[in-house]
């Protein structure tokens, strides 16, 4: 607990740092008629700078938050599930999750999202430190999406499991296959939507039980200024071939996230808890979402040169700057 209470401030004192490309006072020059007619420069400048920088977090925090929009990001995306069985253990998931866009042609990408999860899965019948480690199976889905999208923003293809656990009781054992989509709407400040998928095993060990199992995933972002963002996007699982009682997690609850830049490096950072209003007998009644996307955004010829404008001229002021004392 105390390790998850140090992550959560180091995360919270990260949001706190510069939102996107923020840039720095002009310095102040040895010239006093050229400082003067820098200030002036850098006054006329700033407002139109500053809202354009503004415009371009709040469109990087949109498509940040698009599961099929064009744009290559690698998110790590930490799951702690605490109280896990009757000694209360706590389960840790990190999913490597990259995204990766393909164009197809002028109408059609093809967006591939893979989450390969690393696993910590505590032995829920022994009171402490038995357990395993290590991979768990790969899931990687293929999503149909239209280049030049209208208001309705969508995707289709499939969605597949498969059976790379490095132990039993990491995996499912099978190879799994079945239908996934996504929707969501963009308007004003908000980005909603949902992502839904059900698999059904194929192939694999005899042994292990069958799979059909479905998640949905709603979420509900609303933006604010400097790449601030309030958010929910709890995952809803079922297993269809669980005992009464034990079919459905449901869910519940949501945090806060930030567009900022590590260095030159734009990036995505957001905090999340949830409660769950029903779960399975034996798992977790809570937990807590941690992720971080690092983002890669295309720019057009015009905002490569724009940027570019701007970093020369952040350089020319440090370099103008007098020493520090």
């Amino acid at each position: 607990m105390k390790r998850i209470l140090l992550l959560s401030l180091s995360l919270i004192f990260l949001m706190s740092m510069p939102a996107f490309a923020q840039q720095g006072p002009a310095a102040a020059a040895d010239n006093p008629a050229l400082t003067a007619q820098s200030n002036s420069a850098v006054a006329e400048q700033a407002p139109a700078e500053t809202a354009s920088e503004e415009a371009r977090t709040a469109a990087l925090a949109k498509a940040a938050q698009n599961p099929v929009a064009d744009m290559i990001s690698f998110p790590l995306q930490n799951n702690t599930n605490f109280n896990v069985g009757p000694y209360a253990r706590d389960q840790d998931v990190l999913n490597i999750q990259p995204v990766i866009p393909l164009h197809l042609n002028a109408k059609w990408n093809l967006i591939t999202r893979t989450i390969l999860p690393i696993i910590w899965q505590p032995d829920a019948e022994k009171p402490n430190g038995q357990g395993w480690y290590g991979f768990g199976d790969l899931n990687p889905s293929l999503f149909f999406s239209p280049a030049h999208p209208g208001k309705l923003i969508w995707g289709v293809g499939p969605a597949i499991v498969l059976p790379t656990a490095t132990a039993p009781e990491l995996g499912q054992g099978k190879l799994s296959v079945g239908p996934g989509v996504v929707a969501l709407t963009t308007p004003g400040h908000w980005v909603i939507g949902a992502l839904a998928n059900n698999v059904w095993s194929i192939a694999g060990t005899g042994s292990r039980p069958p799979v059909n199992q479905f998640l949905l995933q709603y979420f509900i972002n609303y933006n604010i200024k400097h790449g601030w963002y309030v958010t929910t996007a709890p995952i809803i699982t079922a297993n269809w071939r669980a005992s009464s009682g034990n079919v459905l997690t449901l869910p519940f609850g949501g945090g806060v996230g930030r567009i900022f830049k590590i260095g030159f490096q734009p990036v995505n950072l957001q905090v999340q808890g949830f409660g769950n209003a029903k779960y399975p007998e034996g798992t977790s009644p809570w937990g807590m979402r941690v992720e971080l996307a690092f983002l890669f955004p295309k720019f057009s010829k015009a905002q490569e040169k724009e940027m570019m404008e701007m970093k020369l001229k952040q350089l020319d002021q440090e370099q103008q700057a007098p020493p520090q004392k």
